[in-house]
């Protein structure tokens, strides 16, 4: 595990592009259920694109594809995005929330550096919503590296924490997209990528299936796996899936730096008009862009 990477520590995620087969389906999860809001509406008459947020801040960017498949398995690409709510108070309280409105959760986690809870939205695409506990709480091995965990969540804890808190509803403003778990075909070229190009810190390695990176020390900002199975195929065409992750460098400069290993690697890049597109030894998007106004 390296001490810094190349990447810059202020490196962050930001919004994740999603297709979806019914977005009117969508928002009434994304914003009627959990409690996002609807930011701005682009995109073409027959592919409506609207962008999902708080507190001003684009969170997610769904594109409609009507009719198309849900999330096909076996395949690469995402296997979750996650909500990071400021405390633990905020996040008892949306799962109370979203239990009353009988929405069904997948799985439910204590990975010492955060509580989470697990879910899928209409198309299948999944869903993390966490909370971090404070860096000096991290758990870790006698040689000081970083040990997350899959240990059970205490449901009723984070419930009791909501109900002491004052009321809000929604999300909170201060919510943000704190990492993003992607399906890869194949760990070592993963690793090559994001670790030696992209230049991200490897902070853990699980069991032989699955890569945890990040920036500035942070649990991770990408996990990477191959439960999809080694050799997995890319997301099929008429299907719901993810078309880009957004990865926010701290400055211009950062960026160029970055682009430069890509580009010496011989990687391809495609300028759009948010940044600048790449993909994955897995096909997995990227939209690389700056932090800058």
């Amino acid at each position: 595990m390296s001490a810094q990477g190349p990447i810059g520590p202020r490196t962050h995620v930001g919004t994740v592009a999603l297709v979806v087969a019914d977005l009117a389906r969508s928002l009434d999860f994304y914003c009627t259920r959990m409690g996002l809001r609807q930011l701005a509406q682009a995109g073409a008459p027959d592919a409506p694109e609207v962008l999902l947020g708080v507190g001003g801040r684009a969170l997610l960017s769904l594109r409609e594809q009507r009719g198309a498949k849900p999330v096909g398995r076996g395949r690469t690409g995402l296997y979750h995005f996650a909500l990071l709510l400021p405390d633990r108070a905020r996040l008892g309280q949306l799962l109370a929330r979203l239990l009353a409105q009988g929405v069904r959760f997948s799985g439910a986690s204590d990975h010492g550096v955060s509580e989470a809870l697990y879910l899928d939205d209409p198309d299948g695409h999944g869903i993390e919503l966490y909370r971090d506990r404070p860096r000096r709480e991290w758990p870790r091995t006698a040689g000081g590296a970083l040990a997350m965990t899959l240990d059970p969540l205490d449901v009723e804890g984070l419930l009791a924490a909501g109900r002491a808190a004052p009321v809000a509803d929604g999300l909170p403003a201060e919510t943000v997209m704190g990492h993003v778990h992607l399906h890869v075909a194949d760990l070592v070229a993963a690793e090559r990528f994001y670790v030696g190009l992209l230049g991200f810190e490897l902070m853990q390695r699980f069991a032989g299936q699955a890569l945890f990176v990040a920036a500035g020390g942070y649990h991770h900002h990408l996990g990477l796996n191959v439960w999809a199975g080694v050799g997995a195929p890319p997301p099929a065409e008429d299907a719901a899936r993810l078309r880009w992750a957004e990865i926010v460098l701290p400055d211009p400069a950062a960026l160029e730096a970055t682009l430069a290993r890509l580009a010496q690697a011989g990687v391809p890049m495609e300028s759009v008009s948010d940044g600048i597109l790449v993909r994955d030894p897995s096909s997995n998007g990227l939209l690389l862009r700056d932090s800058a106004p």
